[in-house]
């Protein structure tokens, strides 16, 4: 007979510390692929190694899965900026934005959100989100300008910064000109200098 040492015996497979980034990496790749009808969680859950009940424990649909998996790629790739001034938060951000938009992945990603919003409410209403954030981040850069006594105009407006760049970016992707190149990053953030600070 053996000791019982008190301890209760584990049941099931132990967790997998690297199956939800995992699972996101291919539910992007797949979207990117084939688009939001074409992928499939027995796809993704195939793709990343994992059974479909391990996704749907994390993700209680297949919107879900895609809205947070494209969050998070959106959020890795142009990420906050704190430099200590708004030019240096300004010129970080869209380096960051113009080295992802200069990938294939990043181009593949706008084009499926023109194609997806014109098609589903939930994809508009995720780009809503992920601009929102965006504005919300930029709105928070312009006050810590403030705070520092940059003289940011009163009427700077955040709403306008994140979208003239994003239009940028929509229109070269759907025309198939050639994205801004990283090094174009100085000159656009003097463009958006001159309608935000004063003298």
């Amino acid at each position: 007979m053996g000791i019982n040492s008190g301890e209760r015996p584990r049941r099931g497979r132990p967790r997998d510390p690297d199956a939800e980034p995992r699972i996101r990496r291919y539910a992007v790749q797949l979207l990117l692929e084939r688009g939001f009808d074409g992928m499939t969680v027995d796809d993704v859950a195939e793709a990343a190694g994992v059974g479909k009940a391990t996704i749907y424990r994390r993700w209680a649909s297949k919107e879900l899965l895609a809205n947070d998996a494209m969050a998070q790629l959106f959020d890795i790739e142009i990420p906050d900026a704190d430099t200590g001034s708004i030019a240096g938060d300004l010129r970080q951000v869209y380096r960051d934005a113009l080295m992802f938009v200069n990938t294939k992945e990043g181009v593949a990603l706008i084009r499926l959100a023109i194609t997806e919003m014109n098609r589903d409410e939930q994809f508009t209403a995720f780009y809503r989100g992920f601009l929102q954030r965006r504005i919300a981040l930029t709105a928070a850069a312009l006050e810590r300008a403030r705070q520092r006594g940059e003289r940011i105009r009163a009427g700077a407006d955040p709403v306008l910064m994140v979208q003239w760049l994003a239009g940028v970016l929509i229109l070269r992707a759907m025309t198939g000109e050639p994205m801004p190149a990283v090094e174009d990053a100085d000159h656009l953030v003097e463009m958006t200098m001159r309608s935000i600070v004063d003298g």
